[in-house]
């Protein structure tokens, strides 16, 4: 009878602790399931920072340097090649530069790299390309003729935020300056009239607001 009663009191207590064993590994499986979607959504939140600060990086890269701006990088452009400017652009890839394109008297074009942080030139490249089409040769008598130059429609499109590109567009046989800016995370596409300097937005922009 003795023998029994330990046997039963055996019995029981390893179906106590195996009990106490399983509901452990039940209790370790929800943990860990809990924590692999805590894992989870940290990550995907971690994702998400990192796509706003792949946006935040690139606005950075727009707007790079101690502030040497649109106008200022075009006339350091002039002032080193002389002519007329039909664009300016600041490069984004990687050089963290000013692309000034610049059209000399005697008809060549120059690519001038301006630094964004000083102004300071950093070369002038001749462009060999010249296969120029009739609406180039348009556009550039067009400016030539205009009230508005390029650091003149720069100045006025920064009124509506920092112009990261300034252009020319043809549009239906009107030209006119065009001006990408950047302003509190949002870009804006602008044109600027020629004769008058007035600023519009670019309605083919998608029709997003700046």
């Amino acid at each position: 009878m003795k023998r029994n009663i330990v046997i039963a009191t055996l019995t029981a207590a390893a179906l106590a602790t195996g009990g106490t064993v399983a509901a452990f590994a039940a209790g370790d499986d929800d943990a860990t399931a809990t924590q692999r979607q805590a894992n989870t959504s940290a990550q995907v939140a971690a994702d998400r920072d990192d796509d706003r600060d792949d946006d935040a990086s690139e606005d950075r890269t727009a707007v790079s340097g101690s502030g040497v701006t649109a106008a200022e990088a075009i006339a350091a452009a002039l002032k080193h090649t002389p002519g007329t400017a039909l664009s300016a652009d600041l490069d984004d890839d990687g050089a963290d530069a000013w692309e000034v394109s610049v059209v000399k008297g005697d008809g060549t074009e120059y690519d001038v790299r301006i630094a964004p942080d000083s102004g300071k030139v950093l070369g002038a490249q001749r462009d060999t390309d010249d296969d120029k089409d009739a609406e180039d040769r348009a556009e550039l008598t067009a400016v030539r003729g205009a009230h508005t130059d390029a650091r003149e429609a720069a100045l006025a499109a920064a009124a509506q935020g920092t112009v990261t590109e300034v252009g020319l567009d043809d549009d239906h046989g009107t030209v006119a300056w065009t001006a990408d800016t950047v302003k509190n995370g949002k870009h804006g596409e602008w044109k600027v009239a020629l004769d008058s300097g007035k600023v519009t937005q670019d309605r083919d922009d998608d029709g997003d607001d700046a």
